[in-house]
């Protein structure tokens, strides 16, 4: 994280593109794992509960509302994965959410789609992963706080490890931002997160 911080920290743009190169970067090197393995197709991985525990700002400027949100996240695995001999690899994985986020008085609905990279064990309950994607907000002014419009780019890193038999536990981070699109005086949003997750 403190690497994503001092690389992205002046302007979400700039951000954007260094999510994107990462991306890049971590396809590149998956294909230097040996023993491929592909998946017949998309299959949900698990379904996850999350709430924001901080809203320290990352990226970008301060935030001039403090945020809640409270979402369910469906992840699924693509086709597309390469696990070596000793189980442990890098895959591709879509989240869906939709959940509620309040902030300044108001309250909206948001969704999301964001496809991502994952490392980790063949049975993903051990990962790390990094995808950017984008959101839809049902209201994109908070208070004080506008965001622009009401698609945002989001931009995720999460980790997590199993609890208890199909339960899983991780932390999330989440930026949602126009990336400037709609003027220079909006202003995007971090979500440090705590998931509970249940596999299958």
């Amino acid at each position: 994280m403190t690497i994503i911080y001092h690389t992205c920290k002046s302007k979400t743009v700039s951000c954007v593109k260094f999510v994107v190169r990462l991306l890049l970067l971590s396809f590149i090197c998956s294909l230097l794992v040996p023993a491929p393995s592909y998946s017949e197709e998309m299959r949900l991985l698990n379904l996850s509960f999350r709430a924001r525990v901080s809203g320290a700002t990352t990226l970008g400027e301060q935030q001039p509302e403090e945020f809640e949100e409270y979402d369910l996240a469906a992840n699924f695995g693509l086709p597309w994965q390469r696990y070596g001999s000793s189980g442990w690899g890098v895959s591709t994985r879509l989240m869906a959410s939709a959940g509620i986020m309040r902030g300044g008085g108001e309250a909206g609905l948001v969704v999301s789609l964001i496809p991502g990279v994952a490392w980790g064990s063949e049975d993903g309950r051990f990962f790390f992963d990094v995808g950017a994607g984008g959101a839809l907000l049902s209201r994109y002014r908070f208070g004080t706080q506008d965001y622009g419009g009401p698609f945002q780019f989001a931009l995720t890193v999460g980790a997590g490890f199993p609890l208890y038999k199909r339960l899983g536990l991780g932390y999330r981070f989440l930026h949602y931002s126009d990336a400037g699109v709609n003027g220079p005086d909006t202003i995007g949003a971090d979500f440090h997160m705590i998931e509970f997750s249940f596999w299958f």
